[in-house]
């Protein structure tokens, strides 16, 4: 079986502007809802949506671009709905931390058939399954062209996966914090009910808490504001998207402080 030094030879190695174009971002963190995972399904993951993602996130390795990822859990277990129908919210809250761990070694798996060396680091040790999370070691896996995928959020309870991942992106130094969603930007609206819905361009973080837009949660928007990294709002679903993204291209939102 190749190294993973082997595999970072192909898929690590710095891009060809005249083929591909430079990327504008070269260490960055992507968050995925849980529920990108289902595909057509109404619950679970559904494989050949992970592989898809898995390809998206290849194709951004190959340029060069070290990428980590956060991914929810809503597809399997969602804490505040389950606080909501009754259970203590903390007890609830570690039992979506669990499904974002299923979601992460799901998404190792698909990621690692394409050939593209994946390390999942877990804010909960369970070593049988994966490393603890470290900071410094997840730093040293990007550097070597490894993806990493930090799962069960920020460990404690009361914090969503978007806090997590702002969390995380800015442990990382990362220089954007790209959001993989249903539609391509922020809108005024949900413009999936409400053909009328703008979208925005570009806004900046206090716009989006000013405005109670629903980009991430509030938590999340203040952390990436106060470690002055970008938020890049996407379409999860665009095929080629997240290279687009990378590159400047393409349609997106972009959060920033505005100046």
């Amino acid at each position: 079986m190749p190294s993973d030094i082997a595999k970072q030879s192909d898929l690590a190695k710095p891009s060809d502007p005249a083929k591909i174009g430079d990327p504008k971002y070269r260490r960055v963190l992507l968050k995925v809802s849980g529920e990108a995972l289902m595909g057509d399904q109404a619950y679970g993951i559904d494989v050949g949506t992970v592989d898809r993602i898995a390809d998206e996130v290849k194709q951004a390795v190959k340029i060069g671009v070290q990428v980590c990822l956060v991914i929810g859990g809503g597809n399997i277990f969602r804490g505040l709905s389950g606080a909501a129908e009754g259970m203590e919210r903390a007890s609830a809250d570690y039992m979506g931390m669990l499904a974002t761990v299923m979601n992460a070694i799901a998404m190792q798996n698909a990621l690692e058939r394409m050939g593209v060396p994946t390390r999942v680091q877990s804010a909960i040790p369970m070593t049988s399954v994966c490393e603890p999370y470290v900071r410094r070691k997840a730093e040293r896996h990007m550097e070597k062209g490894r993806v990493v995928i930090f799962a069960a959020g920020t460990g404690n309870p009361f914090f969503t996966t978007d806090t997590a991942a702002a969390l995380r992106a800015s442990e990382m130094g990362c220089d954007a914090l790209l959001k993989g969603t249903q539609v391509d930007g922020v809108y005024t609206a949900d413009p999936k009910t409400d053909p009328a819905a703008k979208r925005y361009d570009q806004l900046s973080y206090t716009d989006v808490l000013a405005k109670d837009l629903k980009v991430m949660d509030a938590s999340a928007v203040s952390l990436a504001r106060e470690n002055d990294i970008p938020i890049l709002v996407f379409s999860i679903h665009n095929p080629g998207g997240f290279v687009e993204v990378l590159r400047g291209d393409g349609l997106f939102t972009k959060v920033d402080s505005g100046t």
